[in-house]
């Protein structure tokens, strides 16, 4: 920071990250205001504060309200890690309680996952934790990189088993299994007739998500599975996300690996023919990891024991 060139935790009144948080997350007093339940004075009166000690607007007023200033941005992961970081600090070694409870809970996975389990957590917490709360930060290859240091701060990751994930301090259970097929439009004329072979899609343009600039390594599922094929893909839409692949393929000669839960979901409506992916691909199984810090900690094994029995759930 601008101003400061040492700070101590004893000389802070650490409300203010809680007051930060919502500020960075709402962009707007108002609305941070009604969320911690104090009044819009108040609140701005701590805007005041941490604009002081950042020595910057943090919330900057524009056209359509307020804009989060460059540093503002930078913050905003930080203050999410250090808030939820605390809160399990001091909710650690309680009897864990759900239907009582204003825990946040902080998962990372795929917008795949999210098409999966989402309404079933949304309704599990709704029914049995109303007053918890959840974050769910949508995964990026960034994320998963670096495990060691994410998998600390946040109650879970749902991913599949990679060698990077294999650590001493990461646990993991299996929540479910899923396979590839291929999606492309009925009117694609490369698929006009029997089975998809490797040969048809390695001659065929591809939409491909988390995807890098340049080159191709087996880091993203699918372009693992493609490696394991032998297949160096013509990818003409890359896309940060699963379930904008779909879109991307229907209506035209493009074709993608998808998995089938999310592949069966969208078929329908987008009009896409879901076929047999050849080449005997690997199983997709999702895991959910989390630090092995947090074994003891009533709250997350509630969390944990949770997801394990809403995937034990899912149609095979």
């Amino acid at each position: 920071m601008a101003r400061h060139s040492a700070v101590h935790l004893a000389n802070l009144d650490l409300n203010l990250l809680v007051t930060l948080r919502e500020l960075l997350r709402e962009r707007n007093v108002t609305r941070a205001a009604a969320r911690l339940g104090v009044s819009q004075p108040a609140v701005s009166a701590s805007l005041a504060r941490l604009r002081r000690h950042f020595d910057d607007e943090l919330l900057v007023r524009s056209r359509g309200g307020y804009v989060l200033s460059a540093l503002a941005i930078q913050l905003a992961d930080q203050v999410e890690t250090i808030c939820t970081a605390t809160e399990r600090l001091f909710g650690t070694g309680h009897d864990f309680d759900p239907g009582a409870s204003r825990r946040e809970f902080t998962l990372l996975m795929a917008d795949y996952t999210v098409e999966v389990l989402g309404a079933r957590l949304s309704t599990l917490l709704a029914e049995q934790a109303p007053g918890t709360h959840l974050h769910v930060r949508l995964v990026r290859e960034a994320f998963a990189a670096d495990i060691a240091t994410t998998i600390r701060f946040i109650d879970g990751m749902v991913a599949p088993p990679v060698s990077r994930f294999d650590l001493p301090e990461v646990r993991s259970v299996e929540l479910f299994t899923d396979r590839w097929v291929v999606v492309a439009d009925p009117a694609n004329p490369h698929l006009a007739g029997g089975p998809v072979s490797l040969e048809d899609l390695a001659g065929m343009p591809w939409v491909a998500p988390f995807q890098p600039d340049r080159g191709f390594p087996p880091a993203a599922p699918m372009s693992r599975q493609l490696v394991l094929f032998g297949i160096q893909p013509r990818i003409q839409i890359r896309v940060e996300s699963y379930q904008a692949v779909p879109h991307f393929v229907a209506g035209t000669e493009r074709v993608a690996l998808l998995q089938e839960r999310l592949a069966t979901r969208v078929a329908g409506p987008l009009g896409l023919r879901v076929l047999p992916c050849p080449g005997d691909p690997e199983p997709i199984v999702e895991r959910l990891w989390w630090h092995a810090g947090y074994d003891g900690d009533p709250a997350h094994r509630w969390l944990r024991e949770s997801l394990v029995a809403l995937a034990a759930d899912l149609a095979v």
